[in-house]
């Protein structure tokens, strides 16, 4: 079963590794993983999509992570109401005859054209990581010529309840 953890971190050099040399020794799958800056500078924002065959042990890896000296918070949001998002960025081949058959096609996926060539287009896709499968599958056919993926970022949704508390006291 895929779990999404996150963690929130010290930026500093070396954690990235601390965590995934903890994962490793855990014998986690790494599925994906993305790090970037939060709101505030100092810290970082790990997202983990790991492979987990016992719910106990993810339990133990989060009591482990949190143990971590850089680490700040941990969570696991697999089961929370979450956005999760990936990007692709793919160069297809694609002859100047086949460009408008293609376009027509990929349109339900909304991607965005970012590079052409005379014979190769460049396609940047967003969405959760089912979306980018489904995209990379039916355009394959016409021949991938590289493909990038940058793994999976998530966040917790906001639930409408807390907006209409907050709204409540605004009036």
């Amino acid at each position: 079963m895929k779990r999404v953890i996150t963690v929130t971190v010290i930026n500093q050099s070396g954690v990235l590794n601390r965590i995934t040399g903890l994962l490793m020794k855990r014998q986690f799958n790494i599925e994906s993983i993305t790090v970037g800056h939060t709101e505030q500078p100092n810290f970082s924002k790990m997202t983990f999509v790991v492979n987990v065959e016992d719910e106990r042990k993810i339990e133990q890896l989060v009591k482990q992570l949190s143990k971590q000296i850089d680490v700040l918070k941990v969570n696991d949001i697999t089961d929370k109401s979450i956005v999760l998002r990936e990007l692709a960025l793919v160069k297809v081949i694609s002859p100047p005859n086949l460009r408008l058959e293609m376009n027509s096609i990929v349109e339900p996926f909304r991607p965005q054209i970012i590079d052409t060539a005379k014979n190769v287009v460049t396609y940047q896709v967003v969405g959760n990581p089912e979306k980018i499968d489904a995209f990379i599958e039916l355009i394959r056919p016409y021949g991938i010529k590289e493909l990038t993926r940058t793994g999976a970022t998530a966040s917790v949704r906001e639930t409408q309840k807390t907006i209409n508390t907050q709204l409540s006291i605004l009036k």
